[in-house]
This record gives C-alpha cells, sequence and structure tokens, in this order.
C-alpha cells in the first residue's frame, strides 16, 4: 500500500510485522508513534484484521488523539478500534463487570481533592495526627502501593517499622471508605482491572479474545500494575507490539 512508502526500512519491518510480539526501540523523535498508528493501518488494510481486535493503549488523552487522528488519515474506516490511555480502557471494562468485585457499576472516580478529604478523615478516625503522617504522604504511599499491586493486607504483611505499619493501617481504612462511597480513585482504575481478571477468568477470556492484537506506546513508562495487564490481556494471542 502507498503509505508504506512514508516509512524508512527498519519502521517498514516493523509495520509489516506479521504474528507474534514486536519490541521496538527507538530515541525520541524518530518515529515511534508513527510505527504504531502505520501499523494499525497495516493490520486492517493489509492483514483484514477487525478493527474492533485491536486496542492501542498510551500515556495520555492528547497522545491517544493524536494516534486516533493519525489512524483516520491513513484509513476511512476504524469502526470499532480502541484507542485509549490505561485508565480509560480500565474504566470502560470495570462499567461493565466491576459489580463482580462488589461495586455497583456506576462507580465514581474521586479527584485528589476527594482524596485528600477521605484521608484526613481515615486520620482523625484513628487519631493519628496529620503533621506526623500529611494526607499527602500517605497518598503517596498508597499510590505506590497501588503501582506494584500491593493490597493493604500486604503492605501490613511488609511493613517494616511502625511508620509503614500505620501507612498500611491508613490505606486499609482508605479502601474501606472508598468501597463505602462506591468510589475508586485513579489508581484503583488499573489495580482492580487486574483483580477483576484474575479472580474471573470468563471476564479474561473475553478481552483475550476480542483483543488480538495490543499495541502499547512509550512502554517504558510502565509500572508493574500496567505491565501485569498488558500481559494478561495479551496471553492468548501473543500479539502484543510496544514501543519505547
Amino acid at each position: 500500500m502507498s503509505f508504506l512508502n512514508d516509512l524508512n526500512t527498519e519502521q517498514k519491518q516493523a509495520v509489516t510485522h506479521k504474528e507474534g510480539p514486536l519490541l521496538v526501540l527507538a530515541g525520541a523523535g524518530s518515529g515511534k508513534t508513527r510505527v504504531l498508528t502505520y501499523r494499525i493501518a497495516y493490520l486492517i488494510n493489509n492483514m483484514r484484521v477487525n478493527p474492533s481486535n485491536i486496542v492501542a493503549i498510551t500515556f495520555t488523552n492528547k497522545a491517544a488523539r493524536e494516534m486516533r487522528d493519525r489512524v483516520n488519515l491513513l484509513l476511512p474506516n476504524t469502526k470499532g478500534l480502541l484507542v485509549s490511555t490505561f485508565h480509560s480502557a480500565c474504566m470502560r471494562f470495570l462499567r461493565k463487570d466491576i459489580d463482580k468485585l462488589g461495586y455497583n457499576r456506576n462507580f465514581i472516580i474521586f479527584d485528589n481533592h476527594d482524596q485528600q478529604v477521605v484521608i484526613k478523615e481515615c486520620l482523625k478516625s484513628l487519631n493519628i495526627d496529620d503533621k506526623r503522617y500529611s494526607p499527602r504522604a500517605v497518598l503517596g504511599f498508597i499510590g505506590r502501593a497501588k503501582d506494584v499491586l500491593q493490597t493493604p493486607q500486604k503492605s501490613l504483611d511488609q511493613a517494616k517499622d511502625i511508620r509503614e505499619t500505620t501507612m498500611a493501617q491508613l490505606y486499609e481504612l482508605y479502601q474501606k471508605r472508598l468501597k463505602e462511597c462506591n468510589a475508586l480513585d485513579f489508581d484503583d482504575l488499573i489495580m482492580n482491572t487486574v483483580l477483576l481478571f484474575k479472580q474471573n477468568p470468563e471476564v479474561l477470556s473475553y478481552y483475550q479474545n476480542r483483543f488480538k492484537y495490543i499495541l502499547v506506546d512509550e512502554y517504558q513508562d510502565t509500572n508493574l500494575a500496567q505491565y501485569e495487564l498488558i500481559k494478561m490481556m495479551g496471553e492468548k494471542h501473543r500479539n502484543l507490539c510496544v514501543v519505547g
């Protein structure tokens, strides 16, 4: 197809890769995102892959919009294609099946202000001095724990000193308060999706069968939770293309 003429030899090699995992390493400004967008077009136009069997994931809404626009310039019909951030994709998955984790599907997302309010309530409830344990520090601890898929119980089990034990207790109460409000914070979106997939093989199987081709931009920025999510989704077909 004529659009392949826009690519250099290495880019063309990555774009026209057939089946199986593909890792693209390149420097800034070398056309990594171009490889992803052209690969999506190649899959749909040349390999006759249904757009709904492709998911492309990046880190910001702006990057997702730009990727979607670039693909639309190459191909007129990409209906069903999912180009999304990690968090938006996970929110979509959870809206469909979060009831299996004991939440209502109309859950709300707490922003940083909401999180601060909840943490202050937790500090007060446990009679903990917010000068020694600032809400910001506690939320940082909780965020880092979720990035590595660490539950409150695991945080308690692995606490090395009284400060970490206290942080873990706050994490535990914080999660309880969120669930009482039928709310998630930003980090819960990915962690709960991984949990959903682990506890419900039929849900994981649905997404493994639907998304036969997975593409990830800025792969070097993925944390453990994001890595685990992609790994689980791609296990069946192993058509994972990552650039970074």
